[in-house]
């Protein structure tokens, strides 16, 4: 069997071409690592950030930026309960008397 092969020159232009686009795709595995590496790097900066309220406006900054007053939990908790202590003071308060 015969197999004609090209001419030496035509060889050596393929081999260096074929060397040239291995040589690319390891740039370009390498690149998309790097690129994966750094996804995840920011992926754990933009979780970290939602969960500390830092990514959208808190309901106090919302509520500066609209001129209006805001009442954090802690503060509305301990009102509801020095009101419903006061009602319930009254109520016994005012059973005693009658």
């Amino acid at each position: 069997m015969q197999l004609s092969l090209p001419p030496l020159p035509e060889q050596n232009e393929i081999v260096r071409r074929v060397e040239a686009l291995l040589a690319l795709t390891d740039r370009i595995e390498a690149e998309v690592a790097a690129a994966r590496a750094k996804t995840e790097t920011m992926r754990q900066s933009i979780l970290a950030q939602a969960f500390s309220g830092r990514l959208v406006p808190t309901e106090a900054g919302l509520a500066r930026r609209e001129g209006r007053e805001y009442e954090p939990a802690s503060v509305l908790l301990e009102r509801i309960h020095s009101e419903k202590k006061e009602k319930t003071g009254r109520r016994g308060t005012q059973s005693t008397l009658v």
